[in-house]
């Protein structure tokens, strides 16, 4: 930021319009995506998970991944875009990071900001990878542990930060013995499993990070593995229908192809002023519209 600063940057036309697209993307997943979520589905599943069927646990342990992910990725958006109508660019805090096809590359698309000052200030300074494996993946765990106490001191937090570690461990000693033959590791079902692996692993440590206790991690593993009961999904999709589609809308945004959002980008910033204005206003009159009765803070201020 330093030469940004000191060379009092004007923010351009272009500048402007980025910026104004970025907040409008970032209010969208924000209010539209995450709060509807939260407040009518997630946070009801946390409260009481015996009050639910393992299924409808499991689609709460996801809509609450997908949920922290517009929530702070929104955010980050809003925060980028206000900067640029300064005439500051922000790096990227967030690169698709359900994309991902093992832990390590999660950790390089997730809460960017964080992630390199956990590898720059204490990965590396521990030693990083350059004193054996044993301690490669001590270090690893403990970074990980320091991050998890970074968000509180909690135990839960603490459990997430570990758990995270010990993924970081075992996907580089599996990395380290076996390998899949190159005819098969650039293969779509190869990727398509991988993401999958991943998102999966990716969501029970946010159930880690959401929990407000073990109790609770209990009842919903409980509830999941001993009362599923599949065949409630038609009754869920009928009776949350906009929650399903929240959720969906927000998976789906997320994993289309990156150019998809850039050529959006560029067609807003193309549009006449007026047209950039009414479109702005539709949005904010879309936000206003769908927004909870109560505030609902960033989950990443109490951190």
């Amino acid at each position: 930021m330093l030469p940004q600063i000191e060379n009092n940057p004007q923010p351009s036309r272009e500048m402007t319009s980025e910026g104004l697209f970025l907040i409008m993307t970032g209010l969208i997943k924000k209010v539209v995506i995450a709060d509807y979520i939260s407040g009518n589905f997630v946070d009801r599943i946390f409260d009481n998970p015996l009050l639910y069927s393992g299924f409808e646990n499991l689609m709460g342990c996801i809509g609450f991944t997908i949920q922290l992910y517009c929530d702070f990725s929104g955010y980050s958006d809003m925060a980028i875009g206000l900067a640029l109508l300064l005439g500051y660019r922000f790096k990227d805090n967030f690169r698709a990071p359900f994309k991902s096809q093992n832990p390590q590359e999660f950790w390089r698309r997730w809460h960017i900001s964080l992630s390199t000052w956990l590898r720059d200030y204490i990965y590396i300074p521990l030693g990083g990878n350059r004193r054996g494996k044993k301690m490669t993946y001590v270090n690893n765990m403990l970074t990980m542990v320091i991050g998890g106490l970074w968000h509180g001191a909690s135990w839960m937090y603490l459990l997430w930060g570990a758990y995270h570690g010990v993924l970081l461990a075992v996907h580089k000693a599996l990395r380290g013995v076996w390998r899949l033959p190159e005819w098969l590791k650039d293969r779509p079902e190869t990727k398509a499993a991988n993401i999958a692996i991943t998102f999966t692993l990716i969501v029970i440590g946010f159930t880690f990070f959401r929990a407000p206790d073990l109790n609770t991690i209990g009842e919903m593993a409980t509830q999941i593995f001993t009362n599923f009961h599949l065949s409630v999904a038609p009754q869920f999709i009928e009776g949350y229908s906009l929650i399903v589609f929240a959720i969906v809308l927000g998976y789906v945004a997320h994993m289309s192809p990156q150019q998809w959002t850039v050529k959006t980008g560029q067609a807003y910033m193309e549009l006449n002023v007026i047209y950039q204005a009414m479109l702005l206003a539709g949005i904010l009159f879309l936000v206003v519209q769908t927004r909870q009765s109560d505030l609902v803070p960033f989950i990443y201020l109490q951190y």
